[in-house]
């Protein structure tokens, strides 16, 4: 009885290994086939794929091709410098008595901006001319006295040494005349430069001294700095391959737009012209300085501030313009898609020109007017159906 009942036990437990062993089985099959299908879907060539609306386009941004004039600009980060800038100094020693200037304000050259105490001058003038009326009398006494010795000498009556005395101590007087001379106008020029007046046309700066300190010529910092603003110039760095066309278009004597933007280029501040090139490229960084003018007649621009300097150095008329999304670069070449009328994307080399600001002029292999793909070129190949879902045109000219 008891083996009876352990041997149903074992069957049934070697019946139920049976099954689980045939469920791994038909699991295994099951993984092989679906994996089978699944290597097989991912082989699908673009030639091979079904036609038909099951097929799921992809979905891409495309631009017409169009024709219209490309500006060519030379970009440049650079520092707003003035033409003139100026660190007023005494030219003589003394007391300053007033100052007749606001800070900030804007005075014109020859603007009389402070003044020294004119007294001790005054006094030295006055002395100079004291000695010159002195030496004058006496100059005009020896003289007379000459005038006689030349009668008494005709007549015999002196000897001829004592008149060549006389002659002597005139022309002394004389020399001693051009001396009191000089001293006087030493003396009026000191007056002068006690008036300070502003040597340019320009923007006073903060005052460094006060009224009432002892200010000298020798004092190293001046009393106050005087920057002119209009005109302005901006100095900036450009690449050394740049160069050549660069001087090319000023030796040929055409005037160069350059414009000054802010640093975000958010904004244009001023329109100038190209002034001149340095005479040497930095080693360092290769690049070679450009300074351009401006007028500023709204003063925008601020000496030191840094601009964005945009130089135009040429027009490109009636070339192929594409977006610059649309250029894609492989071991071939430049390339873009193009979409066909059968809404399917086709590669085609391309020739490039030049390159602003996110257009660039097509030299060959596209006509006015294909669409090229600027959005999802990534999930492209040649043949594969697309659904454009944007599609724009610019304007007739690319500002860069």
């Amino acid at each position: 009885m008891g083996q009876r009942e352990s041997k149903k036990q074992g069957e049934r437990g070697s019946l139920k290994r049976w099954w689980w062993f045939a469920v791994l089985i038909l699991c295994i099959v099951a993984g092989v086939v679906v994996y089978a299908k699944t290597r097989g879907g991912g082989q699908v060539t673009a030639a091979e794929q079904p036609k038909g609306p099951s097929v799921r386009a992809v979905p891409v941004g495309a631009t017409q091709v169009r024709r219209g004039d490309m500006s060519v600009y030379i970009n440049g980060l650079g520092s707003v410098t003035p033409l003139n800038m100026v660190t007023v100094h005494s030219r003589v020693d003394g007391q300053l008595m007033e100052v007749l200037f606001k800070e900030g304000q804007i005075v014109k050259a020859g603007e009389l901006l402070a003044q020294i105490d004119p007294r001790p001058f005054e006094v030295m003038l006055s002395q100079a001319e004291g000695q010159m009326a002195h030496d004058r009398a006496l100059l005009e006494n020896a003289r007379i006295d000459l005038d006689r010795y030349k009668v008494l000498w005709q007549q015999d009556s002196i000897p001829k040494q004592q008149l060549d005395t006389q002659e002597a101590l005139v022309r002394q007087y004389e020399g001693q005349i051009k001396t009191d001379q000089a001293q006087i106008d030493n003396a009026k020029l000191q007056l002068v430069y006690s008036r300070i007046t502003s040597p340019i046309t320009g923007k006073i700066g903060l005052r460094l001294v006060d009224p009432g300190n002892i200010i000298h010529a020798a004092d190293v910092n001046g009393f106050v700095v005087i920057t002119q603003l209009q005109p302005i110039t901006v100095i900036f760095p450009i690449p050394e391959d740049n160069l050549p066309p660069v001087i090319a278009a000023l030796n040929a004597g055409r005037r160069l737009p350059v414009e000054a933007f802010n640093r975000q280029q958010t904004e244009k501040l001023a329109t100038g012209v190209l002034l001149t090139v340095d005479n040497q490229i930095d080693q360092t960084t290769g690049t070679v300085k450009l300074k351009a003018t401006f007028d500023n007649a709204d003063s925008k621009l601020f000496p030191n501030q840094f601009v964005n300097a945009r130089l135009l150095i040429d027009e490109k008329k009636g070339v192929l313009i594409a977006p610059s999304a649309a250029l894609q670069r492989g071991p071939q070449g430049a390339y873009v898609y193009v979409v066909k009328a059968d809404h399917t994307a086709s590669v085609r080399p391309v020739t490039v020109g030049e390159v602003q600001s996110g257009e660039v002029s097509i030299a060959s292999g596209l006509s006015e007017g294909e669409l090229v793909v600027t959005d999802g070129a990534e999930r492209l190949r040649e043949g594969i159906k697309v659904d454009v879902k944007g599609q724009g045109q610019g304007s007739g000219s690319a500002k860069g």
